[in-house]
Parts: C-alpha cells; sequence; structure tokens
C-alpha cells in the first residue's frame, strides 16, 4: 500500500514549449517580454483603478477583477515554464501538477464568467443609462466578482480531485508546458469515458452557455445603438463596448479551440499552441 502511494505521487514530465535551437531561443526570449508585458499592464491597470477615486464604480471594478484573473493566470504557467527551460529539467511534483491544473482551470473558468457579467454591465449602462445606479450597484459588482471566483474554483476543485484519482501511465509524460486538462488525460492508464463527458458538460457551461449570454446581451446593444439619432452616442457606445467584445472574442475563440475540438483533430503542438495565444 505505501509503494502504491508512492507510485501515485511521483512526478510529472512535462514536455516544454522550446528547445535549444537559436530559432527557439528567440521564441522564448519573446515570450517572456510579452509575459513581463502583461504583467506589467495588468498590475498596473488594477493599481490606477484601486488608487484614482473617480474609476470606484462597477465597471471598472469588474475591470481590475478581469485584469487579477489576467495576472494569475499567466504568472500559473509561465515562470514554471521558464525555470524548467533554463534549469533544463522537465519535472513537475504531483502536489505542483493539481496545484497547476486547478489555478488554471478556476482562473479560465472564472473569466469566462466575468466577460458574461460584464457584457450585462455594457447592456445595462447603453440600454438602459437612466436606471445603471440602481442595477448595476457596488454590491451587485461585488456579488459578479465572487460567483466568479467561487463557481469556476468549486468546478476546477471538482475536476481536479478527480482527474489526480486515476491512475497514470509509467512515464507520467505531459506533452505541454504545463498541466493542462487534455494534455494530463492522454496520459492516464484506463477507462475515462464517463469522465471525458462530464468535462464536455462543463466546457458547455462554462464555454457555450457563456457565449450564448453574451451574443444575446449584444444583440440588445446593437439594437440600442441603430436606433440612436445621435451619431455621437453611437460612437461612444461602440468605444465602450468595443475593447470587451475584442477580449471577449479572443479569449472564448482561444477556449473554443483548445477544449472544443474532437480528439481525432488534435496534436500535441496545436494544444500548446491554442493555449499560448489564449
Amino acid at each position: 500500500m505505501r509503494q502504491s502511494n508512492q507510485s501515485s505521487l511521483a512526478d510529472f514530465i512535462l514536455e516544454g514549449l522550446f528547445d535549444d535551437s537559436l530559432t527557439h531561443v528567440f521564441l522564448f526570449s519573446l515570450t517572456m517580454v510579452v509575459y513581463l508585458v502583461a504583467v506589467s499592464g495588468n498590475s498596473l491597470t488594477i493599481l490606477l483603478i484601486y488608487a484614482d477615486s473617480r474609476l470606484h464604480t462597477p465597471m471598472y471594478f469588474l475591470l481590475s477583477q478581469l485584469s487579477l484573473m489576467d495576472l494569475m493566470h499567466v504568472t500559473t504557467t509561465i515562470p514554471k515554464m521558464a525555470t524548467n527551460y533554463l534549469s533544463g529539467r522537465k519535472s513537475i511534483s504531483f502536489v505542483g501538477c493539481a496545484t497547476q491544473h486547478f489555478l488554471y482551470l478556476s482562473l479560465g473558468g472564472a473569466e469566462c464568467i466575468l466577460l458574461t457579467f460584464m457584457s450585462y454591465d455594457r447592456y445595462v449602462a447603453i440600454c438602459h443609462p437612466l436606471h445603471y445606479g440602481v442595477i448595476m450597484s457596488r454590491r451587485v459588482a461585488l456579488m459578479m466578482a465572487v460567483m466568479s471566483w467561487l463557481g469556476a474554483s468549486m468546478n476546477s476543485f471538482i475536476h481536479t480531485v478527480i482527474l489526480m484519482h486515476f491512475p497514470f501511465c509509467g512515464s507520467r509524460t505531459v506533452h505541454h508546458f504545463y498541466c493542462e486538462l487534455p494534455a494530463v488525460l492522454k496520459s492516464i492508464c484506463g477507462d475515462i469515458t464517463v469522465y471525458e463527458k462530464t468535462v464536455y458538460i462543463s466546457t458547455v457551461l462554462f464555454l457555450v452557455f457563456p457565449i450564448l449570454l453574451v451574443s444575446t446581451s449584444y444583440g440588445f446593444i446593437l439594437h440600442s445603438i441603430i436606433q440612436m439619432r445621435s451619431a455621437g452616442s453611437k460612437r461612444n457606445a461602440f468605444a465602450t463596448c468595443s475593447s470587451h467584445l475584442t477580449v471577449v472574442s479572443l479569449w472564448f475563440g482561444a477556449c473554443i479551440f483548445s477544449y472544443m475540438r474532437p480528439r481525432s483533430l488534435r496534436t500535441p503542438l496545436q494544444d500548446k499552441v491554442g493555449t499560448e495565444k489564449g
């Protein structure tokens, strides 16, 4: 029994993203620059919103939460990838893999929920501007943030506990640069048909359903913009929504590419590149 427990807690091997070629050294350096820019930009956004009392509104509060999620999201994977690449090691402990999987899945799900709430915030601001202060109070914004964090964390915790109780193959090689769900699933030795169905249901709840809600919100927003008589009001409305709509398109597009493709169309390289872009 003791030997079995030790085996179940063995390290995983992360295949990584880069090798020692000059091209990959350049790509690694570029990735680190983008990472530092992302960390600096999100940190600065959070500090500015916190420091400026004029930005203490529901919209900017939700934006600060999104920046915090983005900051934690990239920090969950990139530093470990960089450490392994620079040190020449490829291993990650069982606990480290479980923790990384839990955090990445939690933050990804939280962003999906929060982006949906932010689309509702834009809907209220444009379609019901006179009632915005009543409908989108600070309490409502706080509840939206809490629901995003808790809902995604509970889903991630359940999936992580179930996933890490499966028997893994001897090599425990994960064909990715972090412990991503589809990559870890491929290293399991056993029948995971039932579990894959639960993963698919979660994917629908956290991707498809939010996309439908976001699309509904922007359908009403577009209808309201078309009815506006002032060209200036239309420009302001488009300016208000364009940045959020861009983030929604990039985020959900990358998630759909990473998690909703049939297994027959998946390749390790596509999964790595798709997740890195996300």
